[in-house]
């Protein structure tokens, strides 16, 4: 490395943000970028370890190491190069992407991590700036067809992937828009949609076919999933047209909460409120969409969509916002020596808490409560778990006011309707039913009908679906012409 003493020397530096009363203002992004000398300090912290566990503990296996380096030389075209040969959208990982590689960084063994998705941003965005973010053409073209259903990072990896080899790959979205979780599912003060646009046009220009507004297959009416569809296509037409298609769609099934009172006006699914607000950042306008101001907003589920619905409650101007997890407070610090280099269980604490959100644990709802068809407040408990088993804490029910309450719980499965008219085999967890690993990886039990992403692993991560989506494009190249030269 080019400072080999760097991580003894150096701290680790946070990338800043904005104020929170300046944040609050708008929906757009407040993160401030490493500049170019605080990267390269940063970098100098990568120790040159032996065996450089951020590489596997990065799904999509970055090899940080060596754009660290680079960046410390300031050779940040050959870092650019460097980091899109394992990532087809850095931009986006270097903003939403928990960072796993961080856990696993050797540093963070003892000290705190190297600040890698930090540096991944800074490269990113120096190289869109410098114009050396560029449209891959091939010359020769193979003459087959691919039809790849669903433009979330899955997606739109493989599309990207199946077109520099000579493909012609025309993506299927349901709704307006490309990016489908991306786009309507993250918040645009985490990431503005901007960055999928440049994606798409670059896309555009190596070949890329997008047709929105296309629906495959059918949603029942009564199933809560964003759908602006005004085309449906059947996937017999999908199979006679193309030589392969793949499903790539998110896992859009949220997971309801059946206790008395769901039925009341009030109580949403976190996919019913976040899309909302992206389409009327985009310009759309809505008549009736659903808003916090004013109201006491109760966010149920503690993770990231749950985080999510509390910064867009804040920058709606909502009286209070409060959010449940049923499992027990975390620790504030993970003990490193038993996890280290895997994914520890902590406390964390987002920009969102940051800017006002009361946090309970450990308590359950029992019912939602209201007025002339209205919320008005839910019944809670406390609970202890018990041999993996939530038991209840005699004596701590109480009734809290909400005017709005938000369901964050994660999603069951991509929707099954789609899967079921292909006629794909689903797995116990009800998603598409397909291996990863040797011949015929990532087809599923249809012929030439592969799946990825969130439709085949379930809930999951962005850069987990660009790694299925980048892996499954070379599953699809080989089914197609025999072998492919495309990175697994």
């Amino acid at each position: 490395m080019g400072k080999v003493t760097g991580f003894m020397e150096y701290e680790r530096q946070e990338e800043g943000y904005r104020p929170v009363p300046e944040r609050l203002k708008n929906h757009k992004e407040f993160v401030l970028t490493l500049d170019d000398e605080k990267a390269k300090v940063q970098s100098a912290r990568c120790m040159d370890c032996g065996t450089p566990f951020c590489n596997s503990g990065c799904p999509v296996n970055n090899i940080i190491p060596d754009f660290n380096e680079l960046v410390y030389q300031g050779d940040w075209r050959n870092a650019i190069s460097v980091l899109h040969s394992t990532n087809n959208f850095p931009e986006f990982t270097g903003r939403i992407c928990p960072a796993p590689c961080e856990a696993a960084c050797t540093l963070n063994v003892n000290d705190e991590a190297v600040g890698i998705k930090s540096i991944e941003h800074a490269i990113i965005d120096r190289a869109w700036a410098e114009g050396w973010v560029k449209p891959h053409v091939v010359r020769h073209k193979t003459g087959k067809a691919v039809a790849v259903v669903g433009s979330g990072p899955a997606g739109l990896a493989a599309a990207q992937q199946l077109a520099r080899v000579g493909h012609a790959v025309t993506v299927f979205e349901k709704n307006d828009r490309v990016g489908g979780l991306l786009r309507y599912g993250i918040p645009d003060f985490k990431m503005e949609k901007s960055h999928i646009d440049r994606r798409v046009a670059q896309m555009q220009a190596e070949g890329v076919v997008f047709r929105t507004g296309v629906l495959v297959g059918e949603i029942p009416k009564d199933l809560k999933v964003t759908n602006w569809a005004k085309e449906t296509v059947t996937p017999a037409w999908l199979q006679a047209e193309f030589d392969a298609v793949l499903l790539s769609g998110g896992a859009e099934q949220s997971r309801d909460l059946p206790v008395p009172g769901r039925e009341l006006q009030g109580v949403y699914f976190a996919m019913e409120f976040l899309p909302q607000q992206n389409k009327v950042n985009a310009g759309d306008s809505l008549k009736d969409q659903l808003r916090a101001d004013g109201k006491h907003v109760i966010v149920i589920g503690g993770g990231d969509t749950g985080s999510d619905c509390v910064g867009t409650s804040n920058r709606h101007g909502a009286a209070s916002v409060t959010q449940f997890e049923v499992m027990p407070q975390p620790p504030v610090e993970e003990n490193r020596p038993m996890t280290w280099p895997y994914w520890p269980i902590k406390l964390r604490t987002s920009s969102s808490h940051e800017e006002g959100c009361e946090r309970e644990f450990a308590i359950s709802t029992k019912e939602f409560i209201g007025e002339k068809g209205r919320l008005t407040g839910l019944k809670t408990v406390r609970v202890e778990w018990r041999n993996g088993k939530t038991v209840e804490v005699a004596g701590s029910e109480q009734t809290l006011p909400a005017d709005m309450v938000l369901l964050a719980m994660g999603f069951v499965s991509p929707v099954a309707s789609v899967l079921d008219a292909f006629g794909v085999a689903r797995d116990n967890r009800g998603n598409a039913r397909a291996g990863t690993e040797g011949s015929g990886s990532y087809l599923t039990n249809q012929p030439k009908v592969f799946a990825a992403g969130d439709m085949r692993r379930g809930q999951s991560l962005v850069v987990w679906a660009i790694r299925e989506g980048r892996q499954a494009a070379r599953a699809v190249d080989e089914f197609l012409m025999g072998f492919s030269d495309l990175p697994r």
